[in-house]
């Protein structure tokens, strides 16, 4: 469902239902949230497989965004 409607909107990047778990876990963290709240928050048994969601390092900064 969630493929389908972004294909509707228009979206290219892949997504899908683990996309939200992944920003809301990156959101928590930029915003100071501590890795266990995070953790609590999307119910995992262990803080290695919520760090595994957190896509800080992902982010392309607005600088290099104007070398493309």
């Amino acid at each position: 469902m969630i493929r389908l409607r972004a294909a509707q909107a228009g979206i290219r990047t892949e997504i899908g239902c683990h996309t939200f778990r992944a920003t809301g876990i990156t959101v928590c963290l930029k915003n100071g949230g501590r890795l266990e709240i995070a953790q609590r928050m999307a119910n995992h048994e262990s803080a290695r497989t919520t760090g595994l969601y957190d896509r800080r390092d992902d982010e392309v900064c607005a600088v290099r965004w104007s070398e493309f």
